[in-house]
Parts: C-alpha cells; sequence; structure tokens
C-alpha cells in the first residue's frame, strides 16, 4: 500500500508496475498537483486543471495499481492496517507513507485564518481569490488609509515558494492590472516579503542570492531579512516590535508533516516527521518506509530538502527495497542525488542552483521553464501551460483572473439573511 499521490506515491506506484505485486495507492482526492505551479494558479496565471491530472489516468497503464479514494486517519502497524476517516480499514503487507506536510505556524494555529499557506488547488484558487479581491475592494474605497492598507501585501516566508509569489504578485499590480482600474494605481501596490533567517532562499549560494534580491528590487518588492513575524490578525502583521498594516497576508514559511506521521508509534522531530532508519524505514518495524516531507533523512549532517526530487528518489528507493526483501536480500541504504534547486523571480528572471552549473536572470528562467514542462504530467497540460505562458510573457496578461464565490462567506450572508427575516417577523 502507498499513502498519498503526490510526487513520493506517484513514483513508488511507476516503479512497482511491473513487478509480480498488487500495489494500492491511497489519497483523499482524486487528482495529483504539480505543486511548483502552485503559486501560479494562486497568482492568476493558470487554471487549476493546467497543473493537475486524475491519479486513475495517470496510472491508466500500471494493471497491477488499484487506485483508492479515501482520508487515511490512522495507522494501525500491529494490524497492518490503515484505518480511513469513514471507518473504512485497509491491510498491507508493506506500506509506503507518502503522506507530504501541511502547514506549520510555530505554535500559533491562530494565524491560519488570516495567513493562509499554499499546499493545494484548494489554497492555491483561495489565495488568488484573496489577491484579486484586495485590488477590487481598494478600487471602492473611499478612505486612503484603508485604501493603503488594502494595497499592501505580506508574503511570510523568504523560500522558493514566497520568492516567487512576490515577484510574480509584483507584475500584476504593476503591469497586468495597470490600466484597468480607474480609482486606484495598482503599480504603487506595497508587496513585503518577510523572511525570519538572514537571507533569502537560504538553500542557495550566496551569488544566486544576491541575482534573486536585485530581481525582487527592480519589481518593487521590499525584501525583509532577519526579521520575525510575532502577530498576525484581520488588519496586518507585527514584525517584532513594526507595526504593518496589509489587506493581504500569505504564508510561505514552516511546514509540518502530515499528522498521518505520528499514529506510526515512532520517533518524531520537531516538525513531525518520522525519524527513519538509513533504508528508509521505521524503527521496529521493517515493512513501513517512510518518505518525503514525512520523514525526516539526513545526509552528510544535514536533513534533506522537502523537494519534489527529494520524495522521488525515496519513493524509488523504498520501492525497491521492498522487491529486495520479498526475494530475501537485504535492503539498501539511501543515497540521495542532489539534481539542484530553481526559483523563477518575475518575468525573465530566476535563479538555478544545478550540479553542473549555475545560471540567473534570462539563461536561469529558460531552464526553470524547460525543467517544468518536462516534469508536467500529460501532453494536453504541457501544451496548455506552455502556451498560457507565452500569452503572459508577450502580454502581461493571466487568463484565470477569475473571482469564484466561497462558500463559507455566501453560508454567512445566508445565515445573516436568515436572521434578519426572523427579525423582521418578530
Amino acid at each position: 500500500m502507498i499513502v498519498g499521490g503526490g510526487f513520493g506515491g506517484l513514483s513508488a506506484a511507476k516503479f512497482l508496475r511491473n513487478a509480480d505485486v498488487q500495489v494500492t495507492l491511497l489519497d483523499r482526492r482524486n487528482h495529483h498537483v504539480f505543486q511548483p505551479l502552485l503559486y501560479q494558479v494562486a497568482t492568476a496565471t493558470l487554471s487549476p486543471g493546467d497543473i493537475a491530472a486524475p491519479i486513475r489516468w495517470i496510472l491508466r497503464r500500471a494493471r497491477n495499481v488499484r487506485v483508492l479514494m479515501g482520508d487515511a486517519r490512522r495507522i494501525h502497524v500491529a494490524e497492518r492496517q490503515v484505518e480511513l476517516t469513514d471507518g473504512a480499514a485497509l491491510h498491507y503487507d508493506y506500506l509506503i507513507v507518502a503522506s507530504g506536510s501541511s502547514h506549520a505556524y510555530f505554535g500559533h494555529d491562530e494565524w491560519e485564518q488570516h495567513a493562509p499557506g499554499l499546499k493545494t488547488l484548494e489554497d492555491a484558487i483561495a489565495i488568488r481569490r484573496r489577491l484579486l479581491i484586495a485590488f477590487e475592494r481598494a478600487e471602492r474605497e473611499s478612505d486612503p488609509i484603508r485604501q493603503r492598507e488594502l494595497l499592501t501585501f505580506v508574503l511570510v516566508g523568504g523560500g522558493p515558494t514566497g520568492v516567487e509569489l512576490a515577484g510574480t504578485l509584483a507584475e500584476i499590480a504593476r503591469q497586468t492590472l495597470r490600466d484597468e482600474f480607474r480609482s486606484i494605481d495598482t503599480s504603487r501596490a506595497r508587496i513585503v516579503l518577510v523572511e525570519a533567517g538572514q537571507t533569502i532562499l537560504q538553500t542557495f549560494p550566496e551569488p544566486l542570492r544576491h541575482a534573486a534580491r536585485r530581481s525582487l528590487a527592480r519589481l518593487g518588492v521590499d525584501v525583509r531579512e532577519g526579521i520575525a513575524v510575532t502577530g498576525i490578525d484581520a488588519h496586518g502583521v507585527t514584525l517584532g516590535t513594526e507595526r504593518l498594516d496589509a489587506g493581504t497576508v500569505v504564508w510561505a514559511a514552516g511546514v509540518a508533516a502530515s499528522p498521518l506521521v505520528a499514529t506510526l508509534g515512532v520517533p518524531l522531530d520537531r516538525a513531525g516527521r518520522a525519524i527513519v532508519e538509513p533504508d528508509l524505514s521505521v524503527p521496529g518495524h521493517p515493512e513501513v518506509f517512510v518518505i518525503g516531507d514525512a520523514a525526516a533523512f539526513h545526509q552528510e549532517g544535514k536533513l534533506l530538502p522537502g523537494v519534489a526530487q527529494t520524495a522521488m528518489q525515496g519513493a524509488t528507493h523504498a520501492a525497491r527495497n521492498i522487491l529486495r526483501r520479498l526475494d530475501g536480500k537485504p535492503t539498501l541504504p539511501f543515497v540521495y542525488r542532489n539534481l539542484g534547486n530553481m526559483a523563477i523571480v518575475g518575468r525573465g528572471s530566476a535563479v538555478a542552483d544545478l550540479p553542473w552549473a549555475r545560471f540567473s536572470g534570462l539563461i536561469g528562467w529558460f531552464s526553470w521553464l524547460f525543467l517544468h514542462i518536462v516534469m508536467l504530467i500529460g501532453f494536453r497540460n504541457r501544451v496548455v501551460v506552455l502556451f498560457e505562458w507565452a500569452v503572459a510573457y508577450l502580454t502581461f496578461q493571466r487568463g484565470a483572473r477569475l473571482i469564484t464565490e466561497d462558500r463559507s462567506e455566501r453560508s454567512d450572508r445566508s445565515d445573516r439573511s436568515d436572521r434578519s427575516c426572523r427579525s423582521d417577523r418578530s
């Protein structure tokens, strides 16, 4: 059994598709999401369907793989069962946990309602709505102080996601929306990128970090490094002792392993990741493997990064070790191969730290485009995304600037209307 249909889960299933085993892949959703491009859905460049594909379709030729849609609640390692939220239980002989991660607010879960994170398509659509609604509300706001607040956007976290969101949002404000509003000048929108560590893009070498800062500065992004967020509410953030009023705050900082990992009953690190053995199995249960964001694996004294390549390599290795166990062979220790890091910093600019070379600017941007097109699943998605990127580059327009209704807000309005009608009747 494989729990999770992300990069890791799919890689494990594909590796096992020609083996003499029966595989069950379980995921709470019916689709796989290309997470590195979620921020482009959040910033209205791409539509949700452009970066997602049904898991059943992806594995349609893997005849020994059964795909089930369900939400895993608990793993009973003694009984070798995965319990689902609807009460069903699924048996396994071997288990690969590829359940990924969720947002972590460092003990301040109350911040989530004011600063959503970006992990799922639902997150991306909700953030897109917040960003676009901010401009709409500013357009009809007569109070200049409130208008300035609405046009201030704070992105918490200076990793690739935060940097990419900041750069793209700056382009939207200064180019895409520039001629569409009459009461506001969208180019005066304030975009603040906050990083608690000493530098943005900490896993990149200093020359590339410096290049990223220059690109963000050209776009007008206010980069704050070495400053921790100490408070978030409906009207902004507190940075140390400084108050910064903002209409929109997006969380791109800490992550925590899926709560499912804690049910394994094995040692965890501070982020809730399972501390795994050298072969990626968990202590005391050699039939259970944990990979990707759910695993704490150190190599050369450093924790492996929570990126797609880590999950994919770990998944393939765990699947290979399962086949070795079935053949009566000893398992092999996992060795991670760093294939490099990339981050786009606006139109025509990116940084790429690859094993054989380092790029920034336009060359880095083309490298980023090529790699992400190649990694996308499905011919249709590759063609559509390439077309949308070409249109965005040539016209500065985003084709997915749709503001959809928030069901919770509609429910709130309905409740208020019901209360009002009852009050009128009384």
